[in-house]
């Protein structure tokens, strides 16, 4: 991007260096206004997109005083435009938007638009890292074998792609084996500061990633978006926003030696829960930020999807910097960052008060309060501090179904259930630990925690211990910088003794990537219906994502993992009860070394040469990459099951089948008549609304006969098929729907009464034309940033959701599908309506729509009953008057 004459702030641009006039930048210090250096620095960057993009169309005047008059405007619901700087995808979220490009090229063709305007003009990368799973473990050549199946799964995917990048411009795929998308994006991709078409200006972006947030660690302003609004965003369209309110978190303190980024984060994560954050930025300042790593910040910004925040933002300092040297960034880059960011006044000193701007509202941590802790059994916010977590655990297996409770009956507590793996004969009880992974973006970034984690693998092979062989143990890092400084340090041997070598360099068990567990495992736990854990370094841990078969799992530091592994089981308390027993005795807490190592040790590790250049061999290195061969000829309709449908069916997507040029409204009102009740559930991830796990039937998938059940893949390695995307829609196992009032991937279909699979319900409630509606209550939708958890309801005919609140980015994507997001009036829900779910409801939405409307909903028992419609901005009315954001974009690009 850049200026242009038409910008009425081209009087404050001016060189960098005034010895090269080519290479300038928009002086924000020369608006000559008082208010810019008392905005929060995440708002400084929204202001500067604002003022360069500005052309009295997309971006105005108007938008800019907006934006600098934050402090009246935050609270007024104003919505503001804004472009990031680039668009990074992952392949479970980016495929799809590759297959809509496809897509829209061929519709835009039918209508008699030129489908060559169908191209990204937003830098785009995607980084595949979501493919590998988790098939080998415990062996030295688990890597490779791991690889070798991803490449053999995923062939048709990855050719599909590697397409994508030739037949689309501005389009960069970094390929399989490279590391964790936002690792990747930390150590590879991140400019902080672009230096492009002879203006400097702030690194940003949006991600198809929920968890896109872990690079404003490093000061880049990035936040996760449904895939179809990144598509729009990669076509030029600026997002709409309303300017949030930013939230201060005022770091002090010195945390105990005991502690780890994973504690601090988790901890976090709760209070700002209780805060309430929702829809606004956390921005991070205060001494105790100058403590933290930029591994620990990105740990922190990693979880801002968990608390609730849009954005977790930390103003680039000198830590920064000294990151992007350690990572291989060029001097010259780093001489232009800081001095750019000096002169526009976003470059932090945590320790000089004078540079804290205003914010909304201002909340603090002392750092020595934090303690040692996991989250879980069921949601990432629900802290438990460790010397709690045998009493935790045994409480919820009584307590009544929900987040914290399994409604085990009392006498079934003390169940064990013997079963016999590698010759010998072993015990599972409530609490067993069947799976141990050191994985995820949030953790395997952070040297810290990783090399504490191989300390105490050392410790415990030193004292005799090891991990029971049936436990699945595995070892994900964010990349192969990660396996170098565990090599280079010494550890890595005894790491892979205790059954955690390294697996694969993706998004594995923490996405649900986690494989097969052993035979007689499952048979164990299904004959005593046992509450059995996963312990992980994750994020997500909600109910059916890990694994099916671990009802419990628990997010912890990656040294707590070792130390659960040994245990064997999460029903103990540390405090009082050896970890083990080996031949040399009892091994405690007491023995262990410190969980994480300070700043000065891990530069001894971390800070050599050859790191310099790990970040760019680990993306280049993969000659897999380069045998992958394109597809030829390819349109969007093209090569079998994986892309839509299959090659005997010659029709668009059904998300802009159908479409014509021009759209038609009724001139006063939409209705949605006699909609019927499909689903009723309470609080629903977007995780269980649309997996991306295990594949496991055929008949109720429509998949070949000649493919075997590893053939099969996962659910989200098929998201370009909507035939097998609709029927993996709400088939989630732990899907808990009121009108059964258990745990089952089924509904009522209330003409007849009769218990169905939801798709087979859905197409039944088609055939006959009734519109259908989802009552859920809190939080509908949180979880991972899937575009599918929206297509997928729209394709069973749901119109709308009625919900307490909802997840933003899950909000934003039902929008961008024309679904209609209801929410309902303070202090109303549906049991204190008296809702059913068996009534019929009709839905009067009167012309002119405007942004969070109240309107009308009328039941067929003469009962009406008010509730507010999450349209929050003109633009999201646009797209719905369109049927969604792909009809509009495909209709601007025909028309153009």
């Amino acid at each position: 991007m850049s200026a242009t004459g038409k910008n009425p702030f081209q009087h404050i641009v001016e060189p960098l260096d005034p010895k090269n006039s080519n290479q300038q930048f928009f002086n924000l210090l020369n608006l000559g206004d008082p208010r810019y250096e008392r905005l929060p620095f995440s708002i400084r960057v929204l202001l500067e997109s604002a003022v360069r993009n500005c052309d009295e169309f997309l971006v105005k005047q108007s938008d800019v005083e907006s934006i600098l008059n934050w402090k009246q405007t935050q609270t007024q619901t104003v919505e503001v435009p804004f472009r990031p700087a680039r668009v990074i995808l992952q392949d479970f979220t980016g495929v799809p938007a590759v297959v809509d490009f496809a897509a829209m090229r061929d519709a835009v063709k039918k209508l008699g638009g030129d489908p060559e305007k169908i191209n990204p003009v937003c830098p785009a990368d995607l980084v595949i890292d979501h493919s590998i799973q988790v098939d080998f473990n415990r062996k030295s050549d688990s890597l490779q074998k791991n690889q070798d199946l991803e490449f053999e799964r995923n062939k048709e995917r990855f050719q599909f792609l590697k397409w994508g990048s030739k037949a689309f411009k501005n389009m960069r795929i970094i390929p399989p084996g490279s590391g964790i998308v936002h690792q990747v994006n930390l150590e590879y991709l991140a400019r902080v500061v672009f230096n492009y078409n002879g203006f400097f200006y702030p690194d940003s972006l949006v991600g198809t990633d929920s968890h896109t947030t872990m690079i404003d660690g490093l000061g880049v302003l990035g936040w996760g978006v449904g895939g179809i609004e990144a598509e729009a965003v990669m076509l030029g369209q600026p997002i709409s926003m309303v300017l949030p309110e930013v939230v201060g978190y005022k770091l002090h303190g010195t945390p105990d030696k005991l502690i780890t980024s994973t504690d601090i984060v988790l901890t976090v994560t709760k209070h700002l829960r209780q805060v309430g954050v929702v829809g606004k930025f956390v921005e991070f300042f205060g001494p105790g930020v100058s403590q933290l790593s930029i591994a620990d910040r990105a740990t922190i910004a990693n979880m801002c999807p968990e608390y609730g925040a849009t954005a977790a933002f930390f103003p680039v300092d000198n830590i920064s910097i000294q990151y992007l040297e350690q990572t291989g960034r060029e001097r010259e880059k780093l001489d232009y960052i800081t001095k750019y960011l000096k002169a526009v006044a976003m470059f932090r000193d945590y320790n000089d008060a004078a540079q804290d701007p205003d914010y909304t509202q201002v909340v603090e941590l002392d750092l020595s309060s934090v303690v040692p802790c996991c989250s879980g059994p069921k949601r990432p916010q629900d802290r438990i501090p460790v010397s709690d977590m045998k009493k935790d655990f045994e409480t919820c297996l009584g307590a009544k179904q929900g987040f914290k409770g399994f409604q085990v009956a009392p006498e079934r507590h003390a169940a064990v259930v013997p079963f016999h793996f590698g010759g010998k004969e072993y015990i599972l009880s409530h609490g067993s630990v069947v799976i141990a992974a050191i994985t995820s973006c949030t953790n395997t970034s952070n040297p810290s925690v990783m090399l504490g984690a191989g300390l105490l693998a050392k410790k415990a092979i030193e004292c005799g211990l090891s991990v029971k062989p049936y436990i699945k143990t595995s070892l994900s890092p964010g990349s192969g910088v990660v396996t170098y400084y565990l090599k280079e340090s010494g550890v890595m041997d005894y790491l892979s003794q205790l059954g955690f070598e390294v697996v694969g360099y993706g998004c594995m068990t923490c996405i649900g990537n986690s494989g097969p567990l052993p035979d007689p495992v499952v048979e164990a736990i299904t004959q005593g219906d046992l509450v059995a854990a996963g312990v992980l370094s994750g994020n997500r841990n909600f109910e059916g994502r890990v694994h099916p078969n671990t009802r419990a799992n628990y997010l912890a530091s990656p040294p707590l993992v070792i130390a659960y592994a040994i245990a064997g089981t999460v029903r103990i308390d540390f405090e009082k009860e050896p970890i083990a027993t080996s031949a040399q005795g009892l091994m405690s807490v007491n023995h262990l070394p410190p969980p994480s190592l300070p700043r000065s040790q891990l530069r001894l590790f971390c800070g050599s040469d050859e790191m310099h250049y790990m970040a760019k061999m680990v993306v280049e290195r993969t000659a897999l990459w380069a045998l992958v061969q394109l597809f030829r000829n390819l349109q969007c309709r093209h090569r079998g099951f994986f892309l839509y449908v299959n090659s005997q069916r010659s029709e668009f997507p059904p998300a802009i089948n159908c479409m014509r040029l021009r759209f038609h409204t009724s001139p006063s009102v939409y209705a949605l008549y006699d909609t019927h009740v499909h689903t009723l559930i309470i609080m629903i991830c977007s995780d269980v609304i649309q997996s991306s796990g295990f594949i496991f039937s055929r008949s109720s998938l429509g998949l070949s006969d000649s493919l075997t059940p590893r053939e099969f893949n996962s659910y989200g390695s098929r998201r370009g098929n909507d035939a097998i995307m609709a029927r993996g829609t709400f088939a989630n196992i732990r899907l808990f729907n009121k009108f059964l009032n258990k745990q089952a991937p089924q509904t009522v279909y209330l003409p007849t009464g009769e218990t169905l699979d939801v798709f087979d319900a859905a197409e039944r409630y088609q055939q006959s034309g009734i519109p259908l509606l989802v009552l859920a209550g809190k939080e509908y939708g949180s979880g991972s940033s899937r575009d599918w958890a929206a297509k997928g309801p729209f394709l069973l005919g749901i119109k709308a959701v009625l919900a307490e609140s909802y997840e933003r980015i899950h909000r934003s994507n039902l929008v961008g599908m024309g679904v209609i997001p209801l929410e309902y009036l303070p202090g109303d829900t549906a049991d204190s309506l008296g809702l059913t779910g068996r009534e019929r409801y009709t839905l009067v939405i009167p012309e002119p729509l405007t942004p969070r409307m109240v309107v009308d909903v009328k039941l067929d028992t003469g009962r009406t009953f008010k509730v507010r419609m999450r349209f929050d901005t003109d633009v999201e009315l646009t797209y719905f008057h369109h049927g969604g954001i792909l009809n509009y974009m495909i209709r601007k690009m025909s028309q153009n």
